[in-house]
């Protein structure tokens, strides 16, 4: 019997969908590359995954791209990574501007080399205004740090009480929604300090496949997905 192909559901998509590009370095050892090899791949899914996601009309991305973990790999590798994104992001300007991409990021960029830096505030200023989308990129970020320095800035406020909106309002993601949906590619199933707080009625996917190897196929598998499960936050 021939199964019955499922489509998207074109009226129920995920506002904002977060990505935890994992598997770069597995990728790359499995076919006996490089592991800066791996992450370089990764770049060309980021870019597809942005492409469909932005066809699809999905509202928000958001992307670990570099954690305050990551500092403990090998310089080299590292160097690598700051060098893929800051060139990613000086070839790829102008096309998210065209696609209306407007670039946000969480975490502390004031840690990140200057070169690397300088190119995020650049194309944060060049996409201001676009109004279609919405690119979160998680650099230097982690949740916990994120958590506390919110509650340090609460703190040195003044603010005595507070509830879970003003709370909020302390998160380098004050002006996003929740992601709705969270993708972890390569098998793993944990968060690794990825957005905690934002993520408690999220919907996890954990799929298989390599970050690199993640194509539109994966993503629309994914969304599919997320558009079976049944979202009660709490209710019946």
């Amino acid at each position: 019997m021939k199964l019955k192909k499922v489509e998207i559901d074109m009226s129920n998509l995920p506002t904002h969908i977060a990505f935890i590009m994992d598997g770069n370095g597995r990728w790359a050892i499995k076919r006996k590359l490089s592991r800066t090899l791996g992450h370089k791949a990764g770049i060309e899914a980021l870019r597809r995954v942005l492409d469909r996601s932005v066809m699809l009309g999905i509202k928000i991305i958001s992307l670990y791209a570099f954690s305050t973990e990551n500092w403990k790999r090998p310089k080299d590798e590292v160097d690598e990574i700051f060098r893929l994104l800051r060139e990613y992001l000086n070839e790829d300007t102008k096309k998210i501007v065209e696609q209306g991409i407007k670039i946000v990021t969480m975490g502390d960029l004031s840690k990140l080399p200057e070169d690397i830096r300088q190119a995020f505030e650049k194309v944060i200023f060049d996409t201001k205004n676009c109004t279609k989308h919405i690119f979160n990129i998680g650099i230097n970020y982690g949740g916990r740090p994120e958590i506390i320095r919110a509650v340090n800035s609460i703190i040195a406020s003044g603010v005595k009480n507070i509830d879970e909106q003003d709370f909020k309002k302390y998160l380098y993601t004050v002006d996003l929604p929740d992601p709705d949906f969270i993708v972890r590619t390569s098998g793993e199933m944990r968060l690794s300090n990825f957005m905690p707080y934002q993520s408690a009625y999220s919907e996890f996917y954990f799929p298989k496949t390599y970050w690199p190897d993640f194509k539109e196929k994966e993503l629309d598998n994914a969304i599919i997905e997320y558009q079976s499960r049944c979202r009660r936050f709490g209710a019946i």
